[in-house]
């Protein structure tokens, strides 16, 4: 039942977060955001552009997180490199592991669209650097795949505190990681 009083921006935009989690982005469209939060589409078109407006911000401040760490990536190298990669990104998906979850699986097709397509040249450069910036195929094949594990396990565990998931994480990657330079 739709409410008298207009939705703010915040609402719809949770729900939206909310919808694309359970959904996927795909599988959502702007009526079903609009009817969990109880008004018409209008209402959501009123707010956001379109649906990638939406997803544009709820991404913002973990995109606006990774490309600090790629910026500070840019002055570093070897292991140094792959020790700022592991700690910097353990951090940004232990913090946004939400948005890490409503993305899991679509990952491919949301960078097609233009507002992401640069967060694929920071994804090789950030799998470079875990890998310490080195071209030998046991490094880059461990560093995509910590780095693809870290991801995918901030989106499956949203329940343990991140007191607890950071070390894990971190534990593991260093494991994965350290014979590689």
């Amino acid at each position: 039942m739709a409410r008298a009083v207009p939705e703010t921006h915040d609402e719809i935009l949770t729900a939206a977060g909310r919808r694309f989690a359970v959904t996927g982005y795909k599988g959502t469209s702007l009526q079903d955001i609009a009817r969990e939060v109880g008004c018409s589409k209008a209402t959501v078109l009123y707010h956001f552009a379109n649906k990638e407006a939406l997803l544009c911000e709820l991404m913002a401040p973990a995109i606006s997180m990774l490309e600090e760490l790629d910026t500070r990536l840019a002055e570093v190298s070897g292991a140094d490199a792959q020790h700022l990669a592991t700690e910097g990104f353990v951090d940004l998906a232990v913090r946004f592991r939400r948005q890490i979850a409503l993305l899991r699986g679509e990952f491919p097709d949301l960078l097609q669209q233009p507002a992401f397509a640069h967060i694929q040249q920071i994804s090789e450069r950030l799998v470079a650097a875990f890998a310490g910036f080195t071209d030998r195929p046991a490094a880059r094949i461990a560093a995509l795949v910590v780095l693809a594990g870290i991801a995918e396990t901030c989106g499956e565990f949203l329940d343990i505190p991140d007191d607890e998931l950071r070390p894990a994480l971190l534990a593991v990657a260093r494991r994965a990681l350290e014979p590689t330079i």
